[in-house]
């Protein structure tokens, strides 16, 4: 079986970090990405999808350092869905895309890039999933700005 995610995108926002009770770093950002077609009436169409990225770890540690808004970045990862229950106990799903490779993409000096790779190490065992990240220290509790109904 094969659970594999390619994306390459922008960020919507500076990513955010928080870290676990266990002192392990995780970041959490949005990539922006978009599909451009000529529509019957021959005018351009174009469509835009928004992915929850989340990246654990030195990964994590390396997103929140060098990408910003705007970051043209390379995703590599699977994709996992998680449930939780928002404030009314009514369960709620949120589907993201876990980090094991990214490589920014922006030239040198535009939304931080600087062109080299944060992928290129054993990122370990993820924490468990299926639950929700209860076991975080601190840390917003916002959505992730792309108006999704996310826990943090």
């Amino acid at each position: 079986m094969i659970n594999k995610v390619i994306l390459i995108g922008n960020l919507g926002a500076d990513p955010e970090q928080r870290f676990t009770q266990a002192g392990v770093a995780m970041s959490t950002f949005n990539v922006a990405t978009s599909e451009r077609w000529k529509g019957q009436d021959g005018q351009m169409q174009e469509q835009t999808e928004w992915h929850r990225i989340i990246a654990w770890r030195q990964l994590a540690e390396i997103c929140n350092e060098y990408l910003h808004k705007g970051s043209r970045v390379y995703i590599e990862g699977k994709l996992q869905t998680r449930k939780w229950q928002d404030q009314n106990g009514n369960d709620r799903y949120t589907t993201e895309i876990v980090a094991r490779e990214m490589k920014m993409l922006s030239p040198r000096g535009e939304s931080g890039g600087s062109g080299g790779s944060g992928g290129d190490y054993d990122p370990g065992p993820e924490p468990p999933s299926g639950g929700g990240y209860d076991d975080f220290a601190g840390g917003s509790q916002t959505g992730g700005g792309t108006g999704s109904d996310v826990p943090f």
